[in-house]
């Protein structure tokens, strides 16, 4: 029994593994249970058996990646503080996003859901933790300033989750990033030059960190 449970759990991984490989270089029009199992080495009814069709083993790759990402970017951001931090540890995330397909998968993904309603419940729930890590960044980094003010983290952090889907459709056009670079390039420029509206008004204390909240007050 054990051994069989084992294998499952296997078949599984190799299923999710497949399904990612899958989406970030056929997209979600290429991305057949015929391919993924044969991507994975499988009989192609197993997607079926285990997860209940392609829609579920790709949210299920979406999902592991997704994991991944959060963790490696969390650590990116944990010590940001200026807004010239924030621009070159953006400008970091992208890179990586992109060369690792990660914006790829997200963008078919809801490119998918537009022609199928089904599926557009499950990628905005997707959607929702990384604008609440957008926003909460974007909260610790100038939150309580004229900045915050003027443009509030949560609509800066639609902002950045839309631009990000653009750009991953631009890069088509822009196959050697010049355009996409010379934006980044403007965001480094101005980030010094937006200082002045960083700058705290009385009263409002900087949001504490992760590892403050939970540990509590401290005693004595």
């Amino acid at each position: 029994m054990a051994a069989t449970a084992d294998s499952g759990a296997q078949t599984r991984e190799r299923l999710v593994e497949a399904a990612t490989t899958v989406l970030r270089t056929h997209g979600y029009a290429g991305s057949s249970a015929r391919v993924i199992a044969k991507e994975a080495g499988v009989n192609s009814a197993l997607v079926f058996y285990h997860f209940g069709g392609v829609d579920p083993l790709l949210l299920a790759a979406f999902d592991r990646v997704s994991e991944d990402r959060m963790a490696l970017h969390a650590a990116t951001v944990a010590e940001v503080r200026t807004l010239e931090e924030l621009a070159e540890a953006a400008e970091r995330i992208y890179r990586d996003d992109l060369d690792g397909g990660h914006l790829t998968m997200f963008s078919e993904l809801v490119g998918a859901a537009v022609a199928r309603p089904e599926l557009r419940a499950a990628v905005s729930e997707r959607a929702e933790p990384w604008l609440k890590f957008v926003e909460t960044t974007l909260d610790r980094v100038i939150g309580g300033t004229p900045l915050a003010r003027l443009t509030p983290p949560r609509d800066l952090a639609n902002a950045a989750i839309t631009f990000y889907l653009g750009v991953n459709l631009f890069t088509v056009l822009d196959a050697d990033r010049s355009r996409t670079e010379s934006l980044f390039a403007m965001a480094r420029r101005l980030a010094p030059r937006a200082r002045l509206l960083t700058l705290r008004l009385p009263g409002r204390r900087r949001p504490a960190a992760p590892a403050q909240l939970e540990a509590g007050p401290a005693e004595g």
